[in-house]
């Protein structure tokens, strides 16, 4: 079943295949999207305060913060497809995060990307609403630094 944009949906064998990249390049999107949906709903303002409230939530910090928080939430299968793709080779580097922290935003991502592609809506929206909730509690600056 396929729903939104999505035009079709993966097997796990067809996921696992893919490179750990395609996946976080995906993921990366899904919760982009996400959290501007969310930002636009819960605060009114300009269009540069929602945008400033985004970046806050989606930057590698703060990804990286909520994998952390959420490991033990995860099936051991989730748990093992974040390490793998936090242990592989990445061709981009971080701008604006530690190494450690881009690398396991990018497992995140490559999490959301893997969900997404299956067709996991349920489990998808439950592992972003437990990222939602772990962010919300960071200390501003750990969000937004």
């Amino acid at each position: 079943m396929t729903s939104g944009f999505r035009n079709r949906t993966y097997t796990d064998s067809e996921l696992i295949n893919m490179p750990t990249s395609f996946l976080a390049y995906i993921g990366d999107t899904v919760f982009e999207l996400h959290t501007r949906t969310n930002t636009i709903t819960l605060k009114a303002g300009s269009i540069q305060e929602i945008h400033c409230a985004t970046v806050s939530r989606v930057r590698a910090g703060a990804q990286a913060a909520a994998v952390r928080g959420m490991m033990d939430f995860l099936t051991e299968a989730e748990q093992d497809l974040v390490r793998r793709a936090r242990n592989a080779h990445q061709g981009t580097t971080a701008k604006h995060a530690t190494k450690a922290d881009y690398r396991l935003a990018t497992a995140f991502e490559c999490l959301l990307g893997f969900l997404y592609l299956k067709g996991d809506d349920e489990r998808l929206a439950q592992i972003m609403t437990k990222a939602d909730e772990i962010i919300g509690q960071l200390p501003a600056r750990s969000v937004n630094g």
